[in-house]
């Protein structure tokens, strides 16, 4: 049991890096929200966290509901010190199609603004905590494969930035964490030849790591900063040649 636990809600933790990171922090004692469309699953987690675990239904597709959903599980804690964002979605759409296209803005777009300001405010109104967003390496360039899935995560990463520099002009002890994660062995690592797959326990352990710390970003796997760094600097001729 950890001496001084948490309150820590993570929105999208039915599966994949959010239900490990919720697994992880419930373990080692923290009292841990979660929150996913996958009600069963939602079950499954607080079974294993008698005690220590809250859950509520959301789907951020309809991001005025999430809001009051995101309300209720905050108020069933009776408060909370660190907010992750971790639902999105991905999909591989070569053709463009508008149903997979309309969804990942949904979702990574419109359903997480929502949800991001919400808890901003509401850690400005308690004058501390910390906010965490579960970006992507992808952000940092164009995807002719997913086009909307790295647009929606450059939009995160930007956004978590807005809010970072406002908060800055607040002096409250809140904290912004942007997570860009590198390739996890989840549903959401699609592609054919993936590389660098990091098991979602060990994915996990390292982004606990950057929000104890309250890093303003960090890469998930360590390695990937090179593969960041090399992107910001790759010329577009160069990338365009890749496959």
């Amino acid at each position: 049991m950890t001496q001084h636990p948490k309150k820590i809600l993570i929105i999208g933790a039915t599966s994949g890096i959010g239900l490990a990171l919720a697994d992880r922090y419930a373990k080692q004692g923290h009292i841990v929200g979660v929150t996913g469309r996958r009600l069963e699953l939602l079950k499954k987690f607080q079974q294993r966290h008698l005690g220590k675990g809250f859950i509520k239904q959301m789907d951020l597709t309809h991001p005025a509901k999430a809001i009051i959903q995101l309300e209720h599980i905050i108020h069933q804690m009776d408060g909370v010190d660190i907010i992750v964002i971790s639902a999105g979605v991905s999909f591989l759409n070569p053709n463009l199609s508008w149903s997979q296209e309309e969804q990942t803005i949904a979702t990574n777009v419109s359903g997480f603004t929502a949800l991001a300001s919400h808890s901003l405010n509401y850690f400005i109104r308690q004058q501390s905590g910390q906010l965490v967003s579960l970006s992507s390496v992808a952000a940092l360039r164009g995807s002719h494969l997913a086009p909307a899935y790295t647009a929606s995560k450059a939009y995160v990463s930007n956004y978590m930035q807005g809010l970072r520099k406002k908060v800055a002009l607040l002096k409250f002890p809140i904290y912004l964490t942007d997570i860009q994660v590198g390739r996890v062995d989840t549903a959401m690592a699609k592609g054919d030849k993936l590389f660098w797959l990091t098991p979602p326990d060990k994915a996990a352990k390292y982004i606990q790591s950057a929000i104890d710390k309250k890093r303003k970003r960090a890469y998930i796997t360590k390695r990937w900063r090179l593969v960041a760094w090399i992107f910001k600097l790759l010329p577009d001729w160069v990338y365009h040649r890749l496959s």
